[in-house]
């Protein structure tokens, strides 16, 4: 069997399993195991590496998350190390790191605060592409710490603490230009993907039935870090749009604005403080 074959094998079985994205799941588990291409590749692939093929792939149709199977997530241009116990990050943030990425590309030397990091994906996406910006980021989670510690460059301050406490990077109080954040925010019981129950509770739920808790938390917290003319961003369910545009002119906020996510959805809200 070629390495092609092999791959439209696995492509079959995760179909057959419910598996979304089984393509570019089979993909990623055929080249992690084999450490060859997928594309145009029809050199032989021996008995024992199909047979480890086949032990991963069997792993994903009992919905364990590819990443944490490979060990590994991609986000932008970066690969980063996945583990299980801490949230993977989706796709849909990306767009909420791009936002964060220009807005700071607008200062020369920009100070950007990541509030509960995770496993450090934005702030790492943050200083690989504003190679002049101070980042800081915040997590509570022991584990995502330990995670983000190895996804982080040295330049980046990493902060165990609670993101929405303001004794935490108290010393950055009106100085930060951007504040960036993809909060725990679900509402509860809207886990949909079985995928997801592998995440942490905590890194998903947002508190109270409307999951907006801690995002209201966050939006008062960077209100009290930013500077004249800085930005949140801010990650939530499209349920809590308005809600949020509200909460966050309450806050000071003089704009306040909602972004959608590349399915249309309203993902992120983009508010700014004044000048």
């Amino acid at each position: 069997m070629n390495v092609r074959e092999l791959y439209r094998q696995v492509v079959e079985t995760l179909t057959t399993a419910g598996v979304e994205a089984a393509a570019a799941d089979g993909r990623e588990l055929v080249e992690f195991a084999l450490q060859v291409p997928v594309a145009r590749n029809f050199s032989e692939v021996d008995g024992s590496s199909i047979a480890r093929v086949r032990q991963l792939v069997q792993r994903r149709v009992r919905r364990e998350p590819v990443q944490h199977i490979t060990g590994r997530m991609f986000f932008r241009a970066l690969t980063l190390k996945a583990a299980a116990g801490v949230f993977v990050v989706r796709p849909e943030t990306e767009m909420v790191a791009e936002a964060a990425i220009e807005l700071a590309r607008d200062f020369s030397s920009p100070v950007v605060v990541d509030l509960c990091t995770g496993s450090g994906a934005i702030a790492a996406a943050v200083a690989s592409e504003v190679p002049t910006a101070q980042v800081h980021a915040v997590e509570i989670s022991a584990a995502a710490v330990t995670l983000a510690h190895q996804n982080l460059p040295p330049a980046v301050s990493l902060v165990e603490g609670d993101a929405t406490n303001p004794a935490v990077l108290a010393y950055l109080d009106g100085t930060v230009n951007v504040v960036v954040s993809n909060p725990p925010y679900l509402p509860v019981a809207v886990v949909d993907q079985p995928e997801a129950l592998a995440d942490p509770p905590a890194a998903l739920y947002g508190g109270g039935k409307d999951g907006l808790r801690v995002p209201i938390r966050i939006i008062a917290r960077a209100a009290t870090l930013l500077a004249p003319g800085g930005f949140l961003v801010m990650e939530h369910d499209p349920s809590q749009s308005e809600y949020l545009r509200r909460a966050a002119h309450g806050a000071g906020f003089v704009s306040a604005r909602t972004q959608r996510d590349l399915t249309g959805r309203e993902r992120y809200l983009v508010a700014g403080v004044a000048h």
